[in-house]
C-alpha cells in the first residue's frame, strides 16, 4: 500500500516523482504539437498514457502526475473539441493513472504503491503559446480562481491524493490557487516558474512575497519550482523557505521552450541530476524530486539512483569500497 501524503513527506528521504510525460510520449512516437498537448491522449490513446506511466513507476516513480495539465474547457473549444468533456477527462486522467499502478502493483507484487496527483496547469498553458514562463495575463484574481476552481475541484472529486498546482508564473495566480485551494481538503503543492535570477517570478515579484499568501492554507502542504533550467533550482529554493513547508523540485534540462513550433529546443542541456546540485537542493530541504520536460524515465531511474546517494551517503560510500 502506498503511504500518503503527509507519511512521504516527513519520513526524512527524497520523494521521487515522475519526469516529463510529454517527453515521454513524443519518444513512443506521439506528436503532440497542438493546443491539448499530452492531453490529448486522453481523447485518442488512453492506453498509451497507461503505458508512459507504467514506464515511469518501472524506473522508480513514487508520484505520478495526471495528463490533465493543459485540459480545460477553453483548450478543448480550442482544439475543436466538446468543451463540455473537460470534467470527464479530469475524471479519465485520473483513472489512467489509478490503472497504471494497479497494473505495476500486480506485475512487481513487492512494489510499495505510488501516489496520484492531480495536475493543474496554470492559466497560460490553455493559451498553448508559452505564457507559463512570462505571466502577465492581463486576467485579476477573480478570473483567475474562476478559471481553476472546476478543475480543481473535478480532480479532488476523482480521488486525486494530491493536486499538483504547477508551473504558475505569477503572484496574482497563486493568490487565485490560495482562493481555491482553501478549504477543498485535498493537499496540494505549488510549482513555480522563475526568472533567470532564480529568485523572482517571470513577472519580477520575489519567490517569498509570490508565495505568501499561502501562508494560512493547510492544504498546501509543500511549495517549489518546476520547468525551469536546473541552475535555477537552489535560488530558489532559497526564495521559498520562508513559508516553512515542505519542497518540491522537478525541474527541465534547460532547454527553451519554442512556441510557435511547440517544442524544446536544446539550446544547453546541463546536468539536471548532478550529485552536487542534487546534494544543494537535499540540504535546502527539497523532498519531493523528479523531472519536467526533457526527462524521461531513463533519466528518472538515474535521478533516483542519485538522490540515494545524496540522502545516504553511507551506504553511497560502502557501495564504492
Amino acid at each position: 500500500m502506498p503511504a500518503s501524503v503527509l507519511e512521504l513527506l516527513t519520513r526524512d528521504q527524497p520523494v521521487l516523482l515522475d519526469g516529463g510525460l510529454a517527453t515521454t510520449l513524443e519518444e513512443r512516437g506521439h506528436h503532440l504539437d497542438d493546443a491539448l498537448w499530452s492531453a490529448r491522449l486522453l481523447l485518442d490513446d488512453p492506453d498509451e498514457v497507461i503505458a508512459a506511466h507504467r514506464s515511469f513507476l518501472a524506473s522508480g516513480a513514487e508520484v505520478l502526475i495526471t495528463a490533465s495539465y493543459q485540459l480545460a474547457t477553453a483548450s478543448l473549444s480550442r482544439a475543436g473539441h466538446d468543451p463540455a468533456m473537460a470534467h470527464r477527462l479530469l475524471v479519465r486522467s485520473v483513472e489512467l493513472a489509478r490503472t497504471a499502478i494497479d497494473q505495476h502493483d500486480r506485475s512487481q507484487p513487492d512494489a510499495p504503491g505510488a501516489l496520484v496527483a492531480g495536475s493543474v496547469g496554470p492559466y497560460g498553458a490553455v493559451l498553448a503559446d508559452g505564457s507559463e514562463y512570462r505571466g502577465r495575463y492581463g486576467l485579476s484574481v477573480d478570473e483567475l480562481a474562476a478559471f481553476h476552481a472546476p478543475r480543481v475541484q473535478a480532480l479532488a472529486d476523482a480521488g486525486v491524493d494530491l493536486l499538483a498546482c504547477e508551473t504558475v508564473p505569477s503572484g496574482d495566480e497563486v493568490r487565485a490557487l490560495a482562493r481555491v485551494l482553501d478549504g477543498i481538503g485535498t493537499p496540494a503543492w505549488i510549482s513555480l516558474t522563475v526568472g533567470p535570477s532564480g529568485r523572482v517570478t517571470p513577472e519580477g515579484q520575489p519567490l517569498a512575497e509570490a508565495v505568501a499568501p499561502l501562508g494560512d492554507v493547510e492544504e498546501v502542504v509543500a511549495i517549489g519550482v518546476n520547468c525551469c533550467p536546473p541552475d535555477r533550482v537552489g535560488a530558489a529554493l532559497d526564495g521559498l523557505a520562508a513559508l516553512g513547508r515542505a519542497m518540491v523540485a522537478y525541474p527541465n534540462l534547460g532547454a527553451r521552450w519554442d512556441p510557435a513550433a511547440m517544442t524544446w529546443r536544446p539550446d544547453a542541456m546541463p546536468d539536471a541530476v548532478a550529485h552536487e546540485r542534487l546534494s544543494g537542493w537535499w540540504e535546502r530541504g527539497a523532498t519531493l524530486i523528479g523531472g519536467c520536460c526533457g526527462t524521461t524515465p531513463g533519466t528518472l531511474a538515474d535521478l533516483g539512483r542519485r538522490l540515494r546517494e545524496v540522502a545516504f551517503p553511507s551506504q553511497r560510500s560502502r557501495g564504492r569500497g
